[in-house]
């Protein structure tokens, strides 16, 4: 048997990858076995990642091979839209103009976090090198998302179950946001835990998709460990401004002009 290269990723073959999809497989038997009904949505799930991400290598390929800023820009713009619908999707509750608000809080949170990192921190020429930028935007939005979405589902949620403590502080005086602070804080919280559990974790429990991939490529491990430091400040910081400003969106549809909670 050949030895392991030591200076880049092992190659994969696709029959390398027909007997990698036995680990799913085993999964469906159980499911079968047991009478859990998710022998089809394993299938359906297994399929759509083979086809979607061999898509998205292709386009890639394309994209980093043109290098062009509206192309870049475009697949980005695509990719927040998809996030943002998805991200409301999963809240399981909505308002008239929630997706609008959820695509524009994972725009600004991904824009200016991604600016930052690419021209300030590593000083990438250009900005939107397409090797950073998207990669670098699929892991804000795939995290962010995921805080989006249970920030808002835990703020509309809030509305419904302390309506009464909220009309009470109105009644008392007090202004809208007054009133609804305690339901945004905690429908803050509820979209920061899954960042600050997985950033609690990391290097010590797990060792994150990123610094893994990059190891496996042939990356030396203590660069790998800060470029996955970096991603995670990128991901907390990107987080936190989404679910921020997506629970500020839905504060403010829960009230008419004149200040009322709407039904």
């Amino acid at each position: 048997m050949d030895a392991m290269p030591t200076d880049g990723p092992v190659a994969i073959t696709w029959a390398e990858l027909a007997l990698a999809s036995s680990l799913l497989l085993a999964n469906g038997l159980v499911s079968v076995w047991l009478r859990l009904g998710l022998g089809r949505q394993l299938l359906v799930a297994g399929a759509r990642t083979v086809l979607q991400l061999s898509l998205l290598g292709l386009v890639l390929v394309h994209v980093f091979e043109s290098e062009r800023l509206w192309l870049v820009l475009a697949i980005g713009l695509g990719m927040v839209v998809l996030a943002s619908v998805e991200a409301v999707r999963r809240a399981g509750r909505s308002y008239p103009s929630v997706r609008r608000d959820a695509f524009l809080s994972l725009l600004l949170a991904a824009a200016v976090s991604l600016l930052f990192v690419t021209g300030l921190v590593l000083r990438v020429e250009p900005w939107w090198e397409p090797r950073y930028l998207i990669p670098l935007l699929g892991m804000v939005l795939g995290n962010s998302l995921t805080g989006v979405s249970l920030g808002l589902e835990r703020c509309l949620a809030s509305f419904e179950e302390e309506r009464d403590a909220i009309e009470l502080r109105l009644a008392a005086g007090a202004g809208t946001w007054e009133a609804s602070r305690p339901t945004a804080a905690k429908a803050l919280r509820a979209g920061l835990i899954p960042i600050l559990n997985a950033m609690s974790v990391a290097g010590m429990v797990t060792i994150p998709g990123m610094m893994t991939g990059q190891i496996l490529g042939g990356t030396e491990p203590g660069l790998a460990a800060r470029y996955q430091i970096l991603v995670m400040f990128l991901i907390a910081g990107a987080t936190a401004a989404g679910t921020t400003g997506v629970v500020l969106f839905a504060v403010r549809a829960r009230f008419d002009d004149q200040s009322r909670l709407l039904r």
